[in-house]
């Protein structure tokens, strides 16, 4: 558990600050499929990191106003009931329908826009409790953790 948010939101910045680099490969480079990445594209992997991202700003948004996250009982209900290959079939295919500039603007503010939410957002009702702290940790920073491989195989494919 984190001693405050501070401690958290440097955590979660620095988690995130390899995949940066993402934003650098050309529309090109960020469009082939990768083998070492699951068959993975950039484009792919930005949008499935973005998508769950976008779940944690919701919850933050929510956070910010309410005890509670109707989304967390929603995401994990669907979860449960679904499976996550269903799941993240899913959003591969709402991500892939993204234009490219889009998503690159919202690869670029999205992060920004998540910290900024969760600085508003009590302590209490985040950081101190342990099941919106799971879920928000579960979708920043041990879900980037998770992804490394595919971050390093795509980057190594464009020679990065």
């Amino acid at each position: 558990m984190y001693l405050d948010s501070l401690e958290f939101l440097e955590e979660e910045r620095d988690a995130w600050r390899p995949y940066e680099a993402l934003a650098e490969l050309t529309d090109g480079e960020l469009g082939v499929p990768v083998p070492g990445a699951h068959g993975w594209s950039g484009r792919e992997l930005m949008g499935h990191l973005l998508a769950w991202q976008a779940i944690a700003l919701q919850i933050a948004t929510e956070l910010a106003v309410n005890e509670t996250s109707p989304t967390i009982a929603r995401i994990d209900a669907d979860w449960e009931a679904r499976g996550g290959e269903v799941v993240n079939a899913e959003i591969d295919a709402t991500w892939a329908a993204v234009p490219m500039d889009e998503l690159r603007a919202r690869f670029a503010s999205q992060p920004g826009e998540l910290r900024g939410y969760l600085t508003v957002v009590p302590e209490s009702r985040w950081l101190k409790h342990a099941e919106h702290n799971r879920t928000i940790s579960d979708e920043t920073i041990a879900h980037y953790e998770e992804h490394r491989a595919e971050l390093a195989a795509v980057l190594a494919s464009a020679g990065r």
